[in-house]
């Protein structure tokens, strides 16, 4: 396998799969309905807006197994350190060490790009998630109990938190 960086051409349509698959059939996305083309356009779109990375994970066949990326965390100006990222992987991959792959590529750039705090929002019965990021040192940021609704049933998501040594000299504005 081989990280690649995710052009909206080549994986748009693979990342709009794996997006669509966890939502008919995960709480790892709190979404009803499946993402359209124009929607993952859109995201794609959002990506090179804000200069954040969408890194993929290829087969040597050239199939992407699965994709990270990270984006604005909140739209206020004190925040522009902190970014949420997202990992996901398609389903014929799982369990074998790509979501651990990805998830220090995405932790590496972020860190190049300056930013100083990770936050993973994870669906508190998501276990492997969780597992997987407090292997890296993610943290508890805290827990919002029934803030999503999905499959019938009150969700509660957690907020996990990676503090990364950079930047070097924050500034205000």
């Amino acid at each position: 396998m081989k990280i690649v960086r995710c052009e909206r051409q080549r994986h748009g349509e693979a990342i709009r799969s794996i997006f669509n698959e966890a939502i008919a059939s995960s709480t790892a996305l709190y979404e009803y309905a499946p993402r359209s083309p124009q929607r993952i356009e859109e995201w794609f779109a959002a990506k090179a807006q804000g200069h954040f990375p969408v890194i993929g994970l290829e087969t040597e066949a050239g199939e992407l197994a699965g994709f990270a990326s990270y984006g604005t965390f909140r739209a206020f100006p004190g925040y522009k350190y902190t970014i949420e990222h997202t990992v996901y992987v398609e389903a014929r991959f799982r369990r074998q060490g790509c979501g651990r792959i990805l998830l220090r590529e995405i932790i590496a750039v972020a860190q190049a790009q300056d930013y100083h705090l990770m936050i993973g929002v994870i669906d508190a019965t998501n276990l492997a998630s969780i597992a997987l990021h407090e292997s890296f040192g993610f943290t508890p940021g805290g827990v919002l109990r029934e803030a999503g609704f999905k499959f019938g049933r009150w969700l509660d998501v957690a907020f996990y938190q990676l503090t990364l040594p950079t930047p070097a000299a924050p500034a205000d504005g």
